[in-house]
């Protein structure tokens, strides 16, 4: 009995899996508000009761879309993060971790990104609850690496910290995995950009060069 039941439960589970999947891709292409419940019927191949008994409307498949994203980027952080004690590589493990899952997940990712203002009520104060974890997580580190650095806080933490999400969240809007640099690569190149600056050099030194003599 036991067997059954967890057998039906990975069946169900996979089968989800695959609605979110279809869903999210034809949420990315027509947008949340043009996309239509029969148009996932007719892509899965599922009737319309048959897809209803795994969500109950059309605002729950696109809560379900988001909080599987987010809990998967932050469960997939929070294994990564275990045993770092270094700040920098924290990091890089943030960076490393969110472009590898918006490469394996565009139409996710698009999703989470553009459709957010989309959810209502109790379906967009989770998402908000989860958004909220994962800038706090990145604020910390943040935090942690400007005190072992020596920086100086002239930028703050909440805009460097919005600064990086911004920076990592548009990547799907222009990442090839196909053609661009490998996601190994890109880790590398965003991280020196966030740490270093474009041409590393400081605000202060910056503004006294520009300043007319």
């Amino acid at each position: 009995m036991a067997e059954n039941a967890l057998s039906a439960h990975t069946e169900h589970e996979e089968k989800l899996a695959r609605l979110l999947d279809i869903a999210a891709e034809i949420f990315a292409d027509k947008g949340y508000h043009h996309a239509s419940i029969r148009d996932l019927s007719r892509e899965a191949g599922v009737s319309l009761s048959g897809l209803y008994y795994y969500f109950s409307s059309k605002d729950e498949l696109l809560f379900m879309i988001q909080e599987r994203s987010l809990r998967s980027v932050l469960s997939r952080l929070e294994e990564q993060l275990a045993g770092l004690t270094d700040p920098e590589a924290k990091l890089r493990t943030v960076i490393h971790n969110h472009v590898e899952f918006t490469a394996l997940n565009m139409s996710a990712m698009r999703v989470l990104n553009h459709e957010y203002d989309a959810l209502k009520g109790r379906f967009r104060a989770r998402i908000g609850q989860l958004r909220l974890q994962y800038s706090n997580t990145c604020t910390e580190i943040l935090r942690e690496l400007r005190r072992s650095s020596g920086a100086a806080d002239a930028v703050p933490l909440n805009i460097a910290t919005s600064a990086l999400l911004g920076m990592m969240n548009w990547i799907y809007a222009w990442y090839l995995p196909e053609t661009n640099v490998p996601v190994e690569r890109l880790t590398d190149h965003l991280h020196r950009l966030f740490v270093g600056g474009f041409i590393n050099r400081s605000g202060h030194a910056a503004a006294t060069e520009a300043a007319p003599a």
